[in-house]
């Protein structure tokens, strides 16, 4: 099945969005009991942590952990978001830096000024942008930034979208209370699919629409290790303890570039591997034999490919072995995890 499509359903009475691009799950959501990314706390100041710049918060939810902290002292209450989901037995990780993000904006109630996407480069249209934010944000006291989704967006659309998300952050950013307490949920599902897939595409929402569009087989499929490369080989996607281990293996070419042809293939789908699976934090990746002289050719393709992906990931490099390393931050929860 050729083109883009949204399928909005449930599992297990969990709502739950998929993106299907030609046929192969692209991208995937489901609702989870845990805190999700996104969620706003006022929370209480408990204890630092030395040698770390951190501290320990109270939130409604359970621990949570702030980095880099100046100036808070124990008891002291503080607007927080949720930045990720927390590793087994681990504190919520949180920011100061609070963050409204709809389908066109993003809104900063604590950092002023309107900026634009750096993919949007036609100048005409950054002027035009520019006029509408101002006009729709009129003397509200916020920060804005128009997402590349503006790009390909009617102006009034925008213009809608920023009126209706200032007030929401603004109420959140300005609520009087000061007790422990849950201020603004992180978005759901299907919300986060209206949010971040905003190219065009086809949608489907009726109930069984996950069965109708081969999204519980490409589950089904995502929950093991093996992604083929067809002739090319494959790779095995295994989380453990410690760390993501990717094993890449050539097929039944043996020509003296088939470690190249696979590696090369591994750069382009290892994002969306990681992103249906949920699978982040530190990942190495046990590459086919290439020579040394085509590791460049890797990293290229692999930035690139990366770069297209919205979690944010940190190419390490290489190690005396020969592997390359990852940081991924945690932005889903396995996908083992809530489909157990």
């Amino acid at each position: 099945m050729k083109g883009r499509t949204i399928v909005l359903d449930h599992i297990n009475s969990r709502e739950a969005a998929a993106l299907m691009v030609d046929g192969h799950l692209s991208d995937f959501f489901i609702a989870t009991d845990a805190p999700a990314p996104g969620t706003v706390y006022r929370a209480i100041a408990d204890r630092p942590v030395k040698g770390q710049g951190g501290m320990f918060l109270k939130t409604p939810d359970g621990p949570a952990f702030l980095r880099q902290v100046k100036g808070l002292s124990p008891g002291q209450p503080l607007l927080v978001q949720v930045t990720g989901y927390a590793e087994p037995g681990k504190a919520i990780p949180v920011t100061q830096k609070l963050l409204f993000k709809s389908r066109y904006v993003i809104v900063t109630p604590d950092a002023p000024g309107v900026n634009i996407s750096r993919k949007i480069r036609d100048e005409a249209l950054r002027d035009e942008l520019l006029l509408t934010a101002h006009d729709a944000l009129g003397d509200q006291p916020t920060g804005l930034i128009l997402r590349s989704s503006c790009a390909d967006a009617d102006l009034p659309e925008i213009a809608d979208d920023i009126m209706n998300m200032v007030p929401i952050a603004l109420n959140v950013f300005n609520a009087s209370d000061q007790s422990m307490s849950v201020l603004s949920k992180g978005d759901t599902p299907h919300v986060l699919a209206w949010i971040n897939w905003t190219d065009p595409a086809e949608i489907a929402s009726q109930d069984g629409s996950f069965e109708a569009h081969g999204v519980l087989d490409a589950l089904d499929a995502a929950r093991a290790a093996f992604v083929s490369f067809g002739r090319v080989g494959g790779m095995y996607v295994e989380p453990t303890r410690a760390l993501i281990a990717v094993d890449v293996n050539t097929g039944s070419d043996i020509s003296l570039a088939a470690g190249l042809k696979a590696n090369m293939t591994c750069a382009g789908m290892l994002p969306t591997a990681l992103r249906v699976r949920g699978l982040a934090g530190q990942i190495t990746l046990d590459l086919a034999p290439m020579p040394k002289k085509d590791r460049r050719t890797f990293e290229n393709a692999l930035r690139a490919a990366f770069r297209a992906d919205d979690i944010e990931t940190a190419l390490v490099g290489w190690t005396p072995l020969g592997h390359y390393e990852l940081q991924r931050k945690r932005a889903r929860l396995p996908l083992f995890e809530v489909l157990e």
